[in-house]
C-alpha cells in the first residue's frame, strides 16, 4: 500500500516539483495550498508529467479547524512536507507581521495536530538564511546561527527552534530540517516551473522575464560587495535536484532511519556563483542577450554564501547533479512556454 504524504504549499514552485518526485517514487500525495502565490493549473502539469493527479484541497495552514478536518478525511497520512510559507526577503522587510503570522502559525497548527493523528515525521522547508552572513565558507550544518538579516530569515530560525523544542518536550515524531540555498530552474518537461504572481521576487524568474521582454531589464542589486566581481554570491541548486532531496528525507523518516529528534541537512551544490556570473551563464546557455543595470544594494541581502553539502551527500545518499547551464536552459524553456 502506498504511503500517504501531505505536502503543504504543494502547488508552489518547490512544492510542485516535490509532488512530482514523490509520486514517481510511489507515494500517494495529498496537496494543500491557499493559492495565494500559486496557480491551481500547476496540478495539470503534475498530472501530465506523472500520469497521476494528486488529491488537492484549497486550505490555509493558518486555519487550524480546516487542517483538523483534513486530517480526519485523510486518516492515513504518515508524514508531512511543509513548504507553505511567505518567502520573499524584500517583502518580509516591508511586511514583517505577514511573515510572522503566516510562517509561525502554520507550523504551530501542524505540530499541535500531528500527535493526535499518528503522524510520525515532518520535513521542514528551511533556508540558508538561518546562517546570516557566515564567518566561514562553505557553510556546514555546524555553522553558528547568526542574527537574521530579514524577518523572513528570522521566521525560519524561529520555526526550527519551535520544532526542536517540541520534539525535546516529548512529541512522538521526528523531523528533518532541509536548509536550502537558492533553487532555480524548471522541470525538464517544461510542464511546471517557477510561476511568480506579479513582479518576481527571485533572481532567475525576473531574469527570464526580462530576457523575454516582459520586464524592461534586470536590476543587479549592488556591484560593490567584497566579492571578485562586486555582486552577491549564492549557491544555485536545480529545483528537481532539490525536490529529490525531499523524497530521500521522507524515505529516511518513513523507514525509521532518521536519528531521534531532529536532523539538519544543507542542500546545495557546494559552488558559489555571483549574479554577474549567473547572467553570463544564462547568455551562454541560451544564446539570449540579457539586459541589466546595476542598482543600489537591497536591504536584507547577504553578501556571499554557499553550501558544504557533504553531510547530505553521505547521510541521505543525495547529491546535486544538474549543471548550472542546463538548469538555466530549463528556466528559459519554461519562460518561453509561459509566454506562448
Amino acid at each position: 500500500m502506498k504511503k500517504q504524504i501531505l505536502v503543504t504549499g504543494g502547488t508552489g514552485y518547490i512544492g510542485s516539483h516535490t509532488v512530482v518526485e514523490l509520486q514517481n517514487a510511489g507515494y500517494e500525495v495529498i496537496v494543500i495550498d491557499d493559492l495565494s502565490n500559486s496557480d491551481v493549473r500547476v496540478l495539470d502539469g503534475i498530472e501530465r508529467i506523472t500520469g497521476i493527479r494528486p488529491a488537492f484541497e484549497v486550505l490555509d495552514c493558518n486555519d487550524r479547524t480546516g487542517l483538523e478536518k483534513l486530517f480526519e478525511r485523510y486518516a492515513g497520512i504518515e508524514g508531512i512536507i511543509h513548504f507553505a510559507a511567505s518567502k520573499a526577503v524584500g517583502e518580509s522587510v516591508r511586511q514583517p507581521l505577514k511573515y510572522y503570522r503566516n510562517n509561525l502559525v502554520s507550523l504551530l497548527n501542524l505540530l499541535e495536530l500531528m500527535p493526535g493523528f499518528g503522524i510520525r515525521g515532518i520535513v521542514f522547508s528551511s533556508s540558508c538564511t538561518v546562517y546570516g552572513q557566515p564567518d566561514e565558507l562553505p557553510v556546514t550544518e555546524s555553522a553558528p546561527i547568526k542574527p537574521a538579516t530579514s524577518p523572513y530569515g528570522n521566521t525560519k530560525q524561529i520555526c526550527e527552534e519551535i520544532i526542536r523544542d517540541t520534539i525535546h518536550a516529548g512529541a512522538p515524531f521526528r523531523s528533518i530540517l532541509l536548509r536550502y540555498f537558492n533553487p532555480i530552474g524548471a522541470h525538464p518537461s517544461a510542464e511546471i516551473g517557477e510561476l511568480p504572481i506579479g513582479v518576481p521576487q527571485n533572481l532567475v524568474p525576473f531574469l527570464t522575464q526580462a530576457a523575454a521582454g516582459i520586464r524592461p531589464g534586470l536590476n543587479v542589486f549592488g556591484d560593490d560587495y567584497d566579492t571578485p566581481d562586486g555582486s552577491c554570491i549564492r549557491d544555485y541548486i536545480n529545483v528537481v535536484d532539490l525536490a529529490r532531496a525531499h523524497v530521500t528525507a521522507m524515505d529516511r523518516l518513513s523507514e525509521g532511519r532518521a536519528a531521534e529528534g531532529v536532523e539538519v541537512f544543507n542542500l546545495g551544490t557546494g559552488r558559489g556563483v555571483s549574479v554577474f556570473e549567473l547572467i553570463h551563464a544564462f547568455e551562454k546557455s541560451t544564446g539570449v542577450k540579457m539586459p541589466y543595470k546595476v542598482a543600489g544594494r537591497r536591504e536584507g541581502d547577504i553578501e556571499k554564501v554557499w553550501a558544504d553539502p557533504r553531510h547530505a551527500n553521505r547521510a541521505l545518499g543525495w547529491k546535486a547533479k544538474e549543471t548550472l547551464e542546463d538548469t538555466l536552459r530549463s528556466a528559459w524553456e519554461w519562460q518561453k512556454k509561459m509566454k506562448t
